[in-house]
């Protein structure tokens, strides 16, 4: 069969796409800042999460399938959820009770390194390169510089804060692979649902456990409005968006949002937030950022792959 170039208002709806998920990307971390002001990290995780699955619930019931073909899949969904939903997200939450909301999207911008790194060994079109090896060596090295000064000047708590971020980051990129590498017949609504869902039986009895009953909490109006802003626009909304540019852009080219939003997040944080950054700090993301663009100088832009590629199927 013959394969079509994809039209150009597909190619439009893919870059706005891509836009509005760097938008809501960059805002959300100002939101968890300050929604911690009032609200325990390991609940407001869980609770943003369980917001979200009824909304895509909400948008599904009736439209898509909401069960996955294979029984083997929902294996994939539950590992993949875990890493996502429950590790990842649990470890920033908490880390941004330390560290501020600009270089935490900083140091999340490592995903990239480590996407690239799992892909060569799972996407066998994604091989890795001498240029995006040094990007990596570069960008690391900024997360050497911020991490180290966050242990003088923030103490331990800020130090292993910056350290989870990263490593939660770690698992986000091979979630994002495993995804990328495996057919799932399943709308993206609902993969991001069911994701959601395996990662929010840990969140919830971790909650529980550690910070107690939810209607005991400081529900603040800006907490509310934190909670259903990250709920709603910064996961069911953003998700959706993540989960259908997944199969139309490769996994390093997607993975460019990690690139643009630190920017945009320091932005926020700056201006709404209060937020001021120190010599060292603006450095270290610079490395960060600039070790990130050689990982992608030399790769074709982010674009949209025709319908014969392979990739994850969406509904």
């Amino acid at each position: 069969m013959r394969c079509y170039a994809m039209p150009e208002q597909r190619k439009i709806a893919v870059i706005a796409a891509f836009a509005t998920l760097c938008v809501i990307w960059s805002s959300t971390w100002l939101a968890i800042k300050i929604g911690l002001r009032d609200l325990p990290p390991i609940s407001f995780v869980a609770m943003r999460f369980v917001i979200a699955v009824v909304v895509l619930l909400a948008i599904s019931i009736g439209r898509v399938r909401l069960l996955p073909v294979r029984r083997g899949d929902f294996k994939l969904l539950a590992y993949t959820g875990v890493l996502m939903f429950a590790v990842n997200y649990a470890l920033l939450f908490w880390a941004e009770l330390h560290v501020s909301s600009g270089l935490s999207a900083v140091l999340q911008a490592t995903i990239p390194i480590f996407g690239m790194v799992f892909a060569h060994f799972i996407l066998p079109n994604e091989p890795l390169r001498g240029q995006r090896v040094a990007g990596a060596a570069l960008a690391l090295g900024g997360v050497a510089v911020i991490c180290s000064r966050l242990l003088d000047f923030g103490g331990l708590l800020s130090f292993w804060g910056g350290v989870a971020i990263v490593f939660g980051g770690a698992g986000a990129a091979f979630s994002n692979v495993l995804l990328k590498a495996r057919s799932i017949q399943l709308a993206p609504a609902m993969i991001a649902a069911w994701q959601m869902i395996f990662g929010l039986v840990p969140l919830l009895l971790l909650g529980f456990f550690m910070d107690g009953n939810p209607v005991h909490f400081h529900w603040t109006k800006t907490a509310v409005f934190c909670l259903f802003y990250l709920a709603i626009p910064g996961s069911a909304v953003a998700f959706l968006l993540l989960y259908w540019l997944l199969p139309r852009m490769t996994v390093t080219n997607l993975q460019t949002i990690s690139l643009i939003t630190p920017p945009g997040a320091v932005g926020f944080g700056w201006l709404l937030g209060g937020e001021t950054f120190a010599l060292w700090s603006l450095a270290g993301g610079a490395l960060v950022l600039a070790g990130v663009w050689m990982i992608f100088r030399k790769v074709e832009p982010a674009h949209v792959r025709d319908e014969c590629d392979t990739a994850l199927p969406h509904g």
